[in-house]
């Protein structure tokens, strides 16, 4: 990557320590004379930062603020430097410490640049789509209640899977199979693979299992008749649509990828083996 003259800074600054990097960082880069850009807020923003004209973003929180941010960058071809203040940091692993040091290695091209796949999902109602949304790690279709079944129909592209009576089922990229999916018993996806993760949360027959879906597939979710309770699409844990009876959502691969620096799919088991304390120690 060139240097990067115009930059955006996504920062959360409900994270503690957020606001002071992104003034240091903002101080720095002008002081260098590029054009800077701060988006700020905590917890949830309420607009969205003009990305036009921007060379880079940089965002500063955890993973959610990774997520949020991606979905925001991908569409229009962004590359995002995401800087880990947060607590787990599965896909953030530039730290506060090392932001600049990245920054010029992303420029001379030493730093890695991940391209991540985002899903596309479709809410349809009688036979028409009503709502469309991106999600980075997964979409999960469930009850809106505690504790509730829902009676969900599953197709993967014309072939019906059957009916799962469940808590609900989640849809993940490779990046989020190390999310909601694999504490619901999903695998653990290599994030440079094209691919979707299928997995049902709670489901009451025993059998039914994970599936993983190449991701050129188009996979189903209806909501099918006589449910007890509303039911819920939810994006990244960020964002949500109320489902009706005979609603389907539809999940694809997003035609748009994530430009993600900094997150080297070679170290992707050596993040999971530190984080997930893999045989007890790092020494596994």
């Amino acid at each position: 990557m060139p240097k990067a003259a115009r930059v955006l800074i996504i920062a959360n600054t409900h994270k503690e320590g957020v606001a002071d990097l992104a003034d240091t960082i903002v101080s720095r880069l002008a002081g260098e004379g590029r054009q800077t850009r701060l988006f700020s807020f905590a917890h949830r923003p309420d607009s969205a930062p003009d990305l036009s004209g921007v060379d880079l973003a940089i965002c500063l929180g955890g993973d959610g603020t990774v997520l949020y941010s991606a979905r925001l960058v991908a569409p229009v071809g962004v590359p995002l430097l995401p800087v880990h203040l947060g607590r787990l940091g599965f896909i953030a692993w530039v730290t506060p410490a090392t932001w600049y040091d990245s920054l010029l290695a992303a420029e001379r091209g030493e730093l890695p640049l991940s391209a991540r796949s985002l899903l596309a999902i479709s809410v349809r109602r009688a036979g028409q789509e009503i709502a469309a949304y991106t999600a980075f790690n997964d979409g999960v279709v469930s009850g809106a209640g505690p504790a509730k079944l829902v009676y969900l129909g599953i197709k993967a592209g014309d072939v019906s899977l059957g009916v799962y009576r469940c808590d609900g089922v989640i849809v993940a990229t490779p990046t989020g199979s190390t999310a909601y999916s694999m504490a619901a018993g999903g695998p653990v996806v290599s994030p440079d693979l094209s691919a979707m993760v299928f997995t049902p949360i709670c489901p009451f027959t025993l059998s039914n299992r994970p599936l993983v879906l190449p991701g050129d597939s188009r996979l189903e979710v209806r909501v099918e008749a006589g449910q007890r309770e509303n039911t819920v699409l939810t994006l990244d844990g960020q964002d949500s649509c109320s489902l009706q009876e005979g609603d389907s959502v539809v999940f694809r691969e997003s035609r748009h990828r994530v430009q993600l620096y900094g997150a080297d799919p070679s170290t992707f088991f050596h993040v999971l083996r530190s984080k997930l304390n893999w045989s007890g120690g790092p020494d596994a």
